[in-house]
């Protein structure tokens, strides 16, 4: 099952210049420090002939306590917790190379040159990212699928039909299907993924 996820970032060039020193599948969750730093940015404001300082903080989230049925409810929300913090970033490192990508495709002067473009990022592809997702669990590539979908409003299945065609598409999701997984997975903030939104929107804010 773990050989699944290499499929989510087949389609995605490797960008060795803004490589982390860690991998976010290589760091240790520490459940008890924020995965992002809350961002505080200041400027000026004009008004009439003053200026006026401010200071503007990131968005904090208030919900009730979460309330455990018993001690799995309790386990499962914990895992839920720490598994979006390993994950997230990966997400949102899939988001920043989906964009640059197809910046640098913008660029090609016809369909041969973007597609000797692409077969060149599958290679790199499997040759970097194969190895990191291997290191995720099960749970972690449904995880990831989700929120490759929340970061790039569009599922895996969207993103490799774009980039490498359909027949690849369709390949790749009959492999991820044998699995038990889906590449279609879209990502439902207001019905059955509302938790893990509530979960992702303190990741991001700071306060988990």
């Amino acid at each position: 099952m773990k050989r699944l996820l290499s499929i989510l970032l087949l389609l995605l060039p490797v960008l060795m210049a803004g490589a982390q020193d860690v991998n976010p599948e290589d760091q240790e969750v520490d459940m008890s420090m924020p995965t992002y730093a809350p961002t505080i940015k200041t400027g000026k404001v004009k008004l009439g002939r003053d200026s006026i300082q401010y200071v503007q903080l990131n968005n904090i989230y208030v919900y009730p306590k979460p309330v455990f049925r018993n001690e799995r409810d309790r386990m499962a929300y914990n895992r839920l917790v720490y598994n979006v913090k390993k994950v997230l970033p990966i997400a949102k490192e899939v988001n920043r190379i989906v964009l640059e990508t197809y910046e640098v495709l913008q660029t090609l002067p016809n369909k041969k040159a973007k597609d000797e473009h692409m077969k060149i990022v599958e290679r790199e592809i499997k040759k970097e990212y194969t190895p990191r997702m291997k290191k995720l669990t099960y749970q972690q590539g449904k995880l990831l699928i989700k929120l490759v979908y929340r970061e790039c409003n569009s599922s895996s299945y969207q993103l490799i039909q774009a980039f490498l065609g359909p027949v690849k598409a369709g390949f790749y999701q009959a492999f991820a299907w044998v699995f038990g997984a889906s590449l279609t997975k879209k990502y439902d903030p207001e019905g059955v993924d509302r938790l893990t939104e509530r979960v992702v929107l303190q990741v991001e804010s700071g306060q988990l």
